[in-house]
């Protein structure tokens, strides 16, 4: 089942006289859609108007850059949409490629019981970054591989022992995938979360794609690890979370790819949830009753005794319906000598696992998140993750600042 246009409504319906980010969003990808392509509103009905008058094109000028008509900006207005503050007007400076890949923002709408169980259980682990080899940068800082490290399964409930974890399920162009994924905690929203850390390619496709649809958290997902028929309810104790917003890094949109490691260490992302059904009014960090803080330029690995790594791996010989856990000290792996050396384990978890929270000793001595699982070879023994920098603390702090006191 995929989204069409109509479900829109459905979900305003839910919040008469209150525009929604997710509303806004789509509104906004589509009048960039038809802005980027001058197509007239009776193709989109961007405007909700079927009159068959189209809007004047955008034009570019002699330098390549975007020029947007009065006419649509104020059509824009109708909706809300103050196309001017847009962006902080960042966009007038785009050129023509940057402003189509704009074109295609994020846009999740709710659909009420659209992942139920078996949707849930049928879900494929999703094309990962992997390296063959270990590919040494010529600045020498890849370690020797590290010695598989057999992923412990953990103990039930899920909630009473990692309480932040959980899955994020999506539609990509293969079908239903899955990835892991995290509770962090949320600067602007102290105590009140609604902020989940996963992979980049658990959200957006890379170079070769754009935005994933139907992306939802899971946590604690099925919580006692239940076989066979399991409820909803048990399999989402907590609820479905739907993501209103995702990030990940410009350096994972523009190189990011399935094979080589490509982007791998740019490979991280933060989606902002909202519950499925409106829920107590509590937000994520209030109802899983945890949130990690997120530790920007951790030590380097050889200054961290132990990484915990957790996910629901998918891939034979595990079939992505219980929680594991590996725990090793990190090592380097270098990809590009220009790039960020990342960290790597030794750990037998496959894919599904893909997101999933990497945890060790902040610097005040408390349990944080340092990275996430991105790649591993074509034959398990070891998973890779990014070192968490500038990129992802930007990307992590624009989501917080955008949902500030929401």
């Amino acid at each position: 089942m995929r989204f069409n246009r109509p479900t829109f409504s459905a979900r305003r319906g839910r919040n008469a006289g209150r525009r929604t980010p997710a509303l806004a969003a789509a509104a906004l990808a589509a009048a960039l859609a038809l802005t980027a392509t001058a197509c007239g509103p009776s193709e989109d009905n961007a405007g909700g108007d079927s009159s068959p008058t189209a809007a004047a094109p955008a034009t570019a000028s002699a330098d390549g850059k975007i020029t947007i008509p009065d006419d649509l900006k104020d059509r824009l207005k109708e909706h809300g949409i103050d196309l001017d503050k847009w962006r902080n007007g960042e966009w007038k400076d785009w050129d023509r490629e940057t402003w189509l890949r704009e074109a295609k923002d994020f846009v999740n709408p709710i659909i009420e019981g659209l992942w139920d169980p078996d949707r849930m259980r049928d879900a494929d682990q999703p094309d990962r970054p992997v390296e063959d080899g270990d590919s040494s940068g010529d600045n020498g800082v890849t370690d020797p591989t590290p010695d598989p490290v057999r992923a412990q399964a953990v103990s039930t409930p899920y909630h009473g022992n990692v309480p932040e974890a959980g899955k994020v399920l999506f539609d990509g162009p293969k079908g239903t995938m899955v990835c892991s994924a995290t509770v962090v905690k949320d600067p602007a929203n102290p105590g009140k979360s609604n902020l989940v850390w996963t992979a980049g390619h658990c959200v957006h496709a890379g170079k070769e794609g754009g935005w994933y649809r139907n992306i939802v958290f899971v946590p604690s997902y099925n919580d006692k690890a239940k076989s066979g028929e399991a409820t909803r309810e048990e399999i989402a104790p907590y609820g479905v979370w739907w993501g209103d917003e995702a990030r990940t890094s410009d350096q994972w949109i523009a190189e990011g790819a399935t094979s080589g490691g490509k982007g791998a260490p740019y490979d991280f992302a933060v989606i902002h949830v909202t519950p499925e059904k409106g829920g107590s009014g509590k937000s994520l960090e209030e109802t899983v009753g945890s949130a990690l803080p997120v530790e920007f330029d951790a030590p380097a690995a050889s200054k961290i005794g132990e990484m915990t790594a957790t996910g629901y791996p998918a891939a034979a010989p595990f079939d992505g319906e219980r929680m594991y856990q590996c725990a090793d000290k990190p090592g380097r792996l270098s990809l590009e000598a220009d790039q960020p050396t990342m960290y790597r384990i030794g750990c037998t978890m496959t894919s599904g696992s893909s997101g999933g929270g990497w945890v060790a000793k902040g610097s005040d001595g408390k349990p944080a998140l340092v990275s996430n699982t991105s790649i591993g070879p074509a034959t398990t023994g070891w998973l890779a993750g990014p070192r968490l920098g500038p990129e992802a603390k930007s990307v992590y702090e624009s989501v917080s600042k955008e949902f500030a006191g929401r």
